[in-house]
């Protein structure tokens, strides 16, 4: 049977440089070639081969996928001296291409009868295969050119070091990025570690923000891995796995795929015995639960009433009340988020509301021109500036083009998205630019229309959600274990039939946490929704109680169809755009209503909401002169809420 055999990249004129210093036949020898990224049988293979040479793949170095592999490499008993020579010295970085010590050879025999190496055979050494799963690291330098030193996880292996003179290393790496995950070593700017997950689960995160390809399996197959997160990669294609199983009759034991989403995100699972303040939660009466009501949005007239005449707004926690059970009308937006998200106090005056922003603008803009005057030969050498701009770049080009403000060739929407992200990389450097934070960045250039308080904005909103975008993912692992410590105590039945499907990880709740609903509702919806989380009410972690209020509207469809661990993750992913956001509001406004009501709350959950003995929650009317609940960094209040209501109420209203 023929051998599936992919080119998924190529480039020519690289070279291989070996050292004067060795002696030897190949003394001043360069080796041109050409190097390729294969995908051969499900594998991923990073190939090179001289160009004056069709190479026997036989003679080629090939490194297997474990670390006892044995490499088969061409060499004559003239040249045995030598070789063990090479073997045994690590060179500077200008010879680290030499084969080095940690990998065992199987000797080949000599075609020709004299013992010495042809032209062919010659350049034939140099040539290799190696499997993407077995390099260990990355080394990038750059003297004139860049050259790219790849290293086998068999003990400290070289492969030989590929010399880019015709350049083509950028996309040479982003290229095995689809695959791998790069990250930059700690002790080594230069060297970036690779890690592959298994293919069984390596799929791209971006598209699990997808909104086309998200729960269409062709096209899951179409779009490559990308991995800005590696973990969240592996848990994408483990989605993908499932689902493609369904399709191709190769399905993956629900149980197995249960056991390696727990390998790729360690600490996931809820352990009675490990969890901190875990507590076993028995069947509680909650009650009835209450029907809550919504209001209609905050006009700009009501607004306007609660400033006093040098602008400082009065009676904030009424505000936020109103806020909460109707939202903002949109004329209103632009000058309500920013004290919101933080950017005013809120009893901050119109003439200071002035001097702060005169000075966040000469802060924003003192940031831009950091990456704005970035040469393009400096930054020819700042490997992660050029990722974040290459990532940028790729996601503002897809971010919500259908909107009017974005859609088009040469929109300034777009440049301002790409301003703000890139000048976002420089105010927090060590976190970047990962996929999904142009989401979270476009409704809020969308509302307030202006580069600078759009960036101050997002920092707010970024220190809320920072978390999730972190490589080591605690705050996604903590709110999963939290959603599922909430569902236990509101639903046991259907918590404890999810168990039994393997899906008692919720994951496929992650987009929901990950990016706030961004990609569940339309994006008017999004903005009523984000504001109305903003206001911190009812409690801590409302985001939380929003995913319960949702799978409780889906769970009767689920257990009566007896939905297994492949149709649950279907059905949730075809959820998108159909959720009734009103409804869903008010349910989850009326669960915590319920929780709060109960007298034997277990601590557990009295922490995940926020709730003690002195806190009350508002009453269902909603403007009682309930304290507000200290909003948390890791834990932003969200609701859903449907614009639905008519906007021809709404006046200007006059912005500070």
């Amino acid at each position: 049977m023929a051998e599936l055999l992919k080119v998924i990249f190529e480039h020519e004129g690289i070279f291989l440089h070996p050292s004067p210093d060795e002696g030897g036949p190949e003394q001043d020898l360069l080796v041109s070639g050409t190097l390729r990224v294969l995908e051969k049988d499900a594998e991923i293979l990073v190939e090179y081969r001289p160009l004056e040479d069709s190479v026997d793949p036989s003679n080629m170095l090939c490194a297997g996928q474990d670390s006892s592999s044995v490499v088969e490499w061409a060499q004559c008993p003239g040249e045995k001296s030598q070789s063990r020579q090479q073997l045994e010295t690590q060179q500077s970085y200008e010879t680290e291409w030499d084969m080095v010590n940690a990998i065992s050879f199987r000797k080949k025999n000599c075609t020709n009868g004299e013992g010495s190496l042809n032209h062919s055979q010659e350049r034939s050494r140099w040539a290799f295969s190696v499997n993407i799963s077995d390099l260990k690291s990355i080394t990038v330098k750059d003297e004139g050119w860049t050259f790219l030193i790849l290293k086998l996880k068999d003990a400290f292996s070289s492969l030989p070091a590929l010399h880019f003179h015709q350049g083509g290393s950028k996309d040479f790496l982003d290229c095995l990025r689809r695959f791998a995950l790069l990250t930059e070593c700690p002790e080594d700017k230069t060297c970036l570690m690779v890690s592959t997950p298994n293919r069984a689960l390596s799929q791209s995160f971006e598209n699990l923000l997808d909104d086309n390809n998200f729960g269409l399996v062709h096209k899951f197959k179409r779009d490559p891995y990308v991995a800005t997160l590696g973990s969240f990669s592996k848990v994408t294609n483990y989605i993908y796995d499932a689902l493609r199983g369904a399709e191709e009759q190769q399905q993956r034991p629900p149980e197995e795929v249960a056991d390696l989403l727990g390998e790729v995100i360690p600490g996931l699972e809820i352990n009675q015995q490990e969890e901190p303040g875990f507590e076993v939660i028995t069947r509680i009466d909650l009650g009835a639960r209450p029907r809550v009501s919504r209001a209609e949005p905050l006009s700009a007239d009501d607004w306007s009433k609660h400033q006093d005449p040098e602008g400082r707004m009065k009676d904030e926690a009424t505000l936020r009340q109103k806020i909460f059970k109707g939202g903002l009308c949109h004329a209103v937006r632009k000058e309500a988020w920013k004290f919101l998200l933080g950017y005013y106090p809120w009893s901050s005056t119109l003439e200071e509301r002035k001097s702060v922003l005169k000075a966040k603008t000469d802060e924003y803009f003192r940031m831009k021109l950091q990456w704005k005057s970035i040469s393009e030969e400096q930054e020819r050498r700042n490997s992660r500036l050029r990722d974040y701009r290459s990532l940028i770049e790729k996601d503002v080009n897809r971010t919500d083009r259908t909107n009017r403000f974005y859609e088009g060739l040469n929109n300034p929407g777009l440049t301002l998205l790409h301003d703000i992200l890139m000048t976002y990389c420089m105010y927090d450097f060590d976190l970047g630019y990962v996929q999904g934070m142009s989401d979270l960045l476009s409704p809020i250039l969308y509302v307030m229309e202006n580069e600078v308080d759009a960036f101050w904005c997002f920092v707010s909103f970024m220190d809320q959600m920072h978390q999730n975008f972190e490589e080591q993912m605690q705050g996604m692992k903590t709110q999963l274990i939290q959603l599922s410590t909430l569902l236990r105590l509101l639903d046991l039945a259907f918590w404890n039939y999810l168990e039994s499907q393997e899906s008692g990880y919720l994951y496929f709740c992650f987009r929901w946490l990950l990016i706030r609903f961004k990609r569940e509702l339309s994006f008017q919806d999004v903005l009523r929704l984000w504001e109305v989380m903003w206001t911190g009410l009812p409690c801590q972690n409302f985001h939380l109680l929003i995913c319960c209020a949702i799978l409780d509207s889906e769970k009767q469809k689920i257990m009566e169809e007896n939905y297994g661990f492949n149709e649950i993750l279907k059905h949730i992913n075809e959820l998108a755009m159909k959720l009734d956001v009103e409804e869903i509001l008010q349910k989850a406004e009326g669960i915590c209503l319920q929780i709060h009501s109960c007298k034997d709350l277990p601590h557990s959950i009295s922490s995940i909401l926020g709730f003690d003995a002195k806190r009350q929650v508002p009453n269902q009317a909603g403007l009682g002169g309930a304290p507000r609940p200290a909003p948390q960094q890791d834990a932003c209040s969200n609701g859903h809420c449907r614009e639905s209501r008519p906007q021809n109420s709404c006046r200007g209203v006059s912005t500070s």
